[in-house]
Formats: structure tokens, C-alpha cells, sequence
């Protein structure tokens, strides 16, 4: 049960970042919220015709939803609208079933963008937001790297004004820019690269400024210089006057049994997308994202967007990395850019024509380059080779393969290296250290001590659960085998933090397969959650409640009058403290 403050930050969020907000926020936001809004018109107007729909569904789909998740979503710069990921999946579920851009299209798409809300909304108060922790650092750093690179690549043929691939892949797309390079526009290109200097230069002196709005200003100015319109620049063009109008998704019966399996996938990648690049955008402002309040949010986006005429909608790379580098405080920069560009619809649509696309390729450019993290890069490369190569498999999935599906191929790989290195847990071979009074137990890799001859003692470190058993198994036997006069085996269980009962069974068969070769199978500092399941069980009586000791040292105590007196006699080690009450030499 959710108790009274829980309750109120699921249902007012914006009272956790309400005290951030002032007149310099204010200002921040407000300027990025107009950056964010001059950037969305193109990309909502191609976002919608991917998705089969009218063009001004992509800027309808930027408006509500995009005020709706920023006020009941977790992240402070997360901006969502229409993706290029979920038009596509769009277009290719629900084109065969009627014509792209017809009444009945338009009326299916807002019924899936409808139920997606409701699922998503109802995972998160369901509270499954911890879904999103099995998404690792290292496949959002690579995630968010292939998505920057995809971005960029969709902007060259804008950047250089030649003709773009119809084509989607990420290899045809190269492939078909490098085929047309002869054909590059030196007008396009002075436009596109005058845009990306100056934004660089705002970036790098004045960085207070929204140097993005002001480089697409120049690069406006310096199209109409050189009449650009007659040399190929192609620009944004005139948009409609008028706000989203009210809209009806079909929920009729017949119409949800055959588009809810549809509306499943559209909000799991939606979810997907939005907590990955609030996580990753999280990186950089060291913000702590709330997974189940971002699913609150998307769901009641996209529930509240289908019926202002919005399509299903998720977190916005390119609108994110935007509003953050534009110097975004809180999530009142992604309502700013709604509002902004509402009003750009009803008062100055028709100045929009003159905005060059070039100059939007030359910022957006900046953009990708800064999504790529090359410090977290660098680092999960020099720290884990397993880690660098989930970095690198999901990079290479979102540029090879759907982009929807190269979160999951990074999660799946993610979970398989960590189930392996579960069901490994690690053996250490424990001796007593005799120059301290306490005599502490050491690794016997790092001090060179002599092991007591008739007893041996093993660390193990990690869970016994089925994935483990085998291993356990595997290196007692090997352990065992090792030093066959070692007739005593203590197993120092401190780090075996939960067992199951595959665990439990492991133990007790490794205990009684040892008594059958007159060896002893010793338990000791073990927790109390394992030694009650082994209680639960009855294990504790197949392994023998006299085995199951206390710490190292009341084992140590307990154990050494076990031993065989006479091999005691003849032994000079004295490995134990202990070993001075027994005959031998020196006694």
C-alpha cells in the first residue's frame, strides 16, 4: 500500500521540483522551451506522414502530450512527442488494415494510442517501474550512442542538399548518400555549416544564450541572402493556424479485442524509450528518475493526447538532447515548448516558411554529437570487458536492426552475463594469519600460510540458488579432491545471502556424500534468513544440527578437539590458536 506522501507525489508531482523553479529557471526554461519548439516543427511533420497520418497530427501529437507528461512525469528535461520508432511501428500495424491517412486510419491510430496510455498508466500505479532496472548503464550509454549516430545520419542528406533514401536501414541509408555525393549543393551546405559554427560558437562563449535559436536565426538570415528558395534549400513551409481538435478513439468492443495486442508493443516501447533517455539524459544532470511515475506520466499522455487528435507518443531524443543543452531547469521547459509552439500554429505559422531545413540539420548535428557520452565510454571500456561488449552489441543493434528492438537485445544480454556471473559463486581458500592477536582469517592467494592438515576451510561468495548448485557442486568435489588428507571441510558461508532450495539440497547431498567417504561437512557465520530455510526444510538435520556453527573463531573452537589426536601429536604447524591445548610438540 502506497502511504499519504507516496500517494501525493503519484498524483502532484510537480511538488517535488516546484521549489526549483524561479525567475532564472524561468528564463532558462522559457528559452529552451523556444528552442525546443522552432526544432519540433519539422520533425513532427515527418514523424507524421512515417506514421501514414495528415502532417499536422506530428505537431498535435508535440502539444498536449508533451504538457501532460512533463507535469506527471519523474524527469526534469524529458520531452515527449512523436518518435520515429513508434510512427514506424504504427504505419506497419494498422496500414493493413485501412488506407493510411483515411478517417478509419486516423480513428484506429488514436484507439491504440489510447490503450497504450492505459497500459502504461497502469503499470505504474501497478508500481513495475523497477522493470526499467534490468536496462544496465552500459546499454543506455550505447543506446543513446546508436540513436545519436541515427540522428545524424537522417540529417546529411538535409546538411549536404542531396536527395535522401527511401530506404530505412541504417547500412542503405550510407550506402545511398555515398552514391549521391556528386550532387552536394554549395548553397545548402554554406547554410548548414554557417548554422553549426554558430551554434558551436554560442555553445562554447556564450552559453548563457540560446545559441541553437539564434544560429537557425542566422542561418535564416543567410538563406534569404542568397535566395536559397532558387538554389535548392528547401524550407519548412507553411503550417495550420489552429489548435488540436477534439477527437473520439473507437472503444467499442470489436475494435479493442483486435487492436489491443497492437497497443501492448506501442506502449512497451514507448516505455522503453522514454525511461532510457530519462536515464540517460539523468546521467548528465545527476537527477534521480522515479521509473513508475514516468510510466504515469506516458500513460496519461498518450490517454489524454488521443483525444486532442495526438497519436501515441515517448520520450523525444532529439527533443530532450535539445531542450537540456538549451539550458533546461525543470520540466516547465517542455510546457513552454508546447505553448511555444501553439502559438507559432495560431500567430506567425506563415513566417515559418522562410526557416530553412538545412539550418535545423546543422543544429540538430550538434545535438547528436553531444549525445554521445564518450567519458562513460572510455570508462566502461577500461573497467569491464563484459560491459564494453554490452555497450557495443546495443550500439550496433540500433544502428542494424528495429530500433525497439536494440534495448531489448542489450537487456537480454545484460541479464544472461549477470545470471552467469551469479551461478558462479566464488571459492576462497581461508588461513589463519598467527601475526594478529585476533587471528584473522586471510586468502590464502595473498599471504603465503601453511593450511591446518586436517582441516580446510572455503569461502563462498554469492547465492546458492538453482543456477549455482552445479558449480557449488563442482568445486567442493574439486576442493575435496585436491587434499584428500583434509578429512574436515568448513564452509564460511558470510557471503551466501539467500538460498533456495535447490541450495539447500545441494548441501545436504554434499554433506552426507562426504560423511559416506569419512569426511565432515562443516557450516559456519551464516545468515539467518539461510540457516532458517535450512531449518524450514529439514535440512539442518540431513547435514546435522552440530555441523551448523556459529562465527569463524566459535568453529575454530569447536572443530579443533574434532580432529584426530594423534595426527595432532606429530603436526608442528599449530595453524589455530587453538592447537596449543592439543598433545603435539610444544604443547
Amino acid at each position: 500500500m502506497l502511504d499519504r506522501s507516496a500517494l501525493v507525489k503519484m498524483i502532484f508531482p510537480l511538488a517535488a521540483w516546484w521549489p526549483l523553479v524561479s525567475k532564472r529557471s524561468l528564463r532558462n526554461d522559457l528559452m529552451a522551451g523556444l528552442t525546443g519548439a522552432v526544432i519540433v516543427l519539422p520533425q513532427g511533420v515527418a514523424f507524421a506522414m512515417i506514421a501514414g497520418l495528415p502532417p499536422e497530427y506530428g505537431l498535435y501529437t508535440a502539444i498536449v502530450p508533451a504538457i501532460i507528461a512533463a507535469l506527471f512525469g519523474s524527469s526534469h528535461h524529458l520531452v515527449s512527442g512523436p518518435t520515429t520508432a513508434i510512427s514506424i511501428v504504427l504505419f506497419t500495424t494498422v496500414s493493413p488494415l485501412a488506407p493510411a491517412g483515411s478517417m478509419t486510419y486516423i480513428e484506429m491510430v488514436l484507439t491504440i494510442t489510447f490503450l497504450a496510455g492505459m497500459f502504461q498508466l497502469s503499470l505504474g500505479v501497478a508500481r513495475l517501474g523497477a522493470l526499467v532496472n534490468f536496462v544496465s548503464h552500459s546499454v543506455v550509454v550505447g543506446f543513446t550512442s546508436g540513436a545519436a549516430l541515427l540522428i545524424a545520419t537522417s540529417q546529411l542528406n538535409n546538411f549536404l542538399g542531396i536527395p535522401g533514401s527511401k530506404r530505412h536501414a541504417f547500412i542503405h541509408v550510407w550506402a545511398d548518400l555515398l552514391t549521391h555525393l556528386s550532387g552536394i549543393n554549395p548553397v545548402v551546405v554554406s547554410i548548414s555549416i554557417t548554422t553549426l559554427l554558430c551554434a558551436l560558437v554560442f555553445k562554447r562563449y556564450l552559453p548563457k544564450l540560446p545559441g541553437m535559436l539564434f544560429a537557425m536565426v542566422i542561418g535564416s538570415g543567410l538563406s534569404l541572402l542568397l535566395n536559397g528558395k532558387e538554389h535548392g534549400v528547401r524550407l519548412v513551409g507553411s503550417l495550420p493556424a489552429h489548435l488540436p481538435p477534439f477527437s473520439l478513439p473507437d472503444l467499442s468492443t470489436a475494435n479493442i479485442r483486435s487492436l489491443a495486442p497492437a497497443a501492448l508493443a506501442v506502449s512497451m516501447l514507448g516505455l522503453a524509450e522514454a525511461v532510457s533517455i530519462a536515464r540517460a539524459v539523468a546521467t548528465r544532470s545527476h537527477q534521480r528518475i522515479d521509473a513508475n511515475q514516468e510510466f504515469i506520466g506516458q500513460g496519461l499522455a498518450n490517454m489524454v493526447g488521443s483525444f486532442f487528435s495526438s497519436y501515441a507518443s515517448s520520450g523525444s531524443f532529439t527533443r530532450t538532447g535539445v531542450n537540456f543543452d538549451a539550458g533546461a531547469r525543470t520540466p516547465l521547459a517542455a510546457v513552454f515548448a508546447a505553448l511555444a509552439l501553439t502559438l507559432i500554429l495560431l500567430l506567425i505559422a506563415p513566417l515559418t516558411a522562410y526557416l530553412p531545413i538545412p539550418a535545423m540539420a546543422g543544429v540538430l548535428l550538434l545535438v547528436a554529437w553531444n549525445l554521445i557520452d564518450f567519458h562513460h565510454i572510455r570508462t566502461i571500456i577500461r573497467t569491464s570487458p563484459q560491459e564494453a561488449g554490452v555497450l557495443a552489441v546495443t550500439l550496433l543493434a540500433t544502428l542494424l536492426v528495429e530500433l525497439e528492438f536494440a534495448i531489448y537485445v542489450g537487456v537480454m544480454l545484460s541479464l544472461l552475463l549477470y545470471l552467469n556471473r551469479t551461478s558462479h559463486p566464488g571459492f576462497v581458500t581461508l588461513v589463519a594469519d598467527h601475526s594478529d592477536d585476533r587471528q584473522r582469517f586471510v586468502n590464502i592467494e595473498r599471504m603465503d600460510l601453511p593450511e591446518c592438515p586436517q582441516l580446510k576451510i572455503l569461502r563462498v561468495d554469492g547465492s546458492l540458488f538453482f543456477g549455482a548448485v552445479n558449480h557449488f557442486a563442482e568445486e567442493l568435489h574439486s576442493a575435496a579432491r585436491e587434499s584428500p588428507e583434509q578429512a574436515h571441510i568448513l564452509i564460511v558461508g558470510g557471503g551466501i545471502n539467500f538460498i533456495d532450495v535447490a541450495g539447500a539440497e545441494v548441501l545436504a547431498n554434499e554433506a552426507h556424500r562426504l560423511h559416506m567417504e569419512g569426511r565432515k561437512l562443516y557450516l559456519c557465520s551464516m545468515k539467518g534468513e539461510v540457516v532458517e530455510t535450512l531449518h524450514r526444510g529439514g535440512y539442518a538435520d540431513r547435514i546435522g544440527e552440530e555441523n551448523i556453527l556459529g562465527s569463524k573463531k566459535a568453529a575454530i573452537r569447536a572443530l579443533v578437539p574434532r580432529l584426530d589426536p594423534e595426527r595432532c601429536r606429530i603436526c608442528k604447524l599449530r595453524v589455530f590458536n587453538e592447537c596449543d591445548l592439543m598433545p603435539g610438540p610444544g604443547a
